[in-house]
């Protein structure tokens, strides 16, 4: 019994031992590797800092859809804004081309990279403000650190692979439909929006139901790209959408930074279950 009793005393304190080399060395090693990580999935977003001399440099990114050739169009993307977009659209009925483009003197803000961005800017504090000197105490003190740094990662990747859910409504009244020279005709709306690694236009061309038309009027909710068919109110009017054009264009680094998220969130899952391992042996105590 007593012998037993020692070599528990002995398993315990080689545990205690490497659980304290793994709160005061692996850990901030791990922090580290997620500074350096975090910090060049900023780096992609393009972004001027405090010290970026000069403007952001501009990308132009030709539109693209292997199901038609309906639109067709360069967009310039600048930091987290469309500083340009240059379309041109064939009516599907009398082939008419149409060619519309911002005006010189509008840019776009696209919030979804604004926003990953910012959430990214907040995981680098979290992780800087745990510098080398600082002392760990306790796993859960790790943990809560962990899972505060994967909260504003996942948020981050969220915003790039979940576009908004918006209703024909919002749409016609973004400020997007306005930023076109010439005006787009009261029969288009226009949305943009980030979907993984890929910026997307969307054209809807609509048409207006006839007071006496038989259908059944069903306002369309929200969605990230309505169908033919969907129905809305405007104004006074009764409007369905008679054709919808997608076209994208692949934002290569907006593919790494989403692979630099992942691998970050890895390396946090990692060191959360290397501390929770500890808690099966002495779950009695804090661990």
């Amino acid at each position: 019994m007593a012998t037993a009793m020692a070599a528990s005393a002995a398993e315990r304190a080689v545990l205690e031992e490497e659980f304290r080399w793994l709160l005061n060395a692996e850990v901030h090693a791990v922090l580290r590797q997620l500074q350096d990580i975090l910090k060049e999935a900023s780096l992609r977003f393009t972004l001027p800092g405090p010290s970026t001399e000069g403007p952001t440099k501009q990308e132009n990114f030709i539109l693209g859809s292997c199901g038609t050739d309906q639109v067709k169009g360069v967009l310039t993307l600048q930091g987290d804004a469309l500083s340009q977009a240059d379309v041109n659209l064939k009516m599907p009925r009398n082939n008419q081309l149409l060619h519309f483009a911002f005006r010189e003197d509008k840019q776009w803000k696209l919030q979804q990279i604004q926003d990953a961005r910012n959430h990214v800017s907040q995981a680098i504090y979290l992780l800087a403000n745990r510098d080398e000197n600082y002392q760990f105490k306790t796993g859960a003190e790790v943990l809560k650190l962990m899972d505060a740094v994967m909260l504003q990662l996942t948020r981050a990747r969220n915003r790039l692979t979940t576009p908004a859910t918006l209703t024909l409504p919002e749409i016609a009244a973004s400020g997007l439909t306005r930023m076109f020279a010439p005006t787009l005709p009261s029969d288009l709306l226009v949305n943009v929006y980030i979907n993984l690694n890929k910026l997307c236009l969307t054209v809807y061309q609509l048409h207006a139901l006839q007071p006496t038309s038989t259908k059944n009027f069903r306002p369309s909710g929200g969605a990230v790209l309505h169908s033919p068919g969907a129905m809305f109110e405007w104004g006074s009017q009764r409007l369905e959408v008679s054709h919808v054009h997608k076209v994208e264009c692949v934002i290569p680094w907006l593919n790494d930074a989403l692979v630099y998220f992942t691998v970050s969130l890895q390396l946090c899952q990692q060191l959360k279950d290397k501390i929770s391992v500890f808690s099966s042996y002495w779950s009695s105590r804090p661990f």
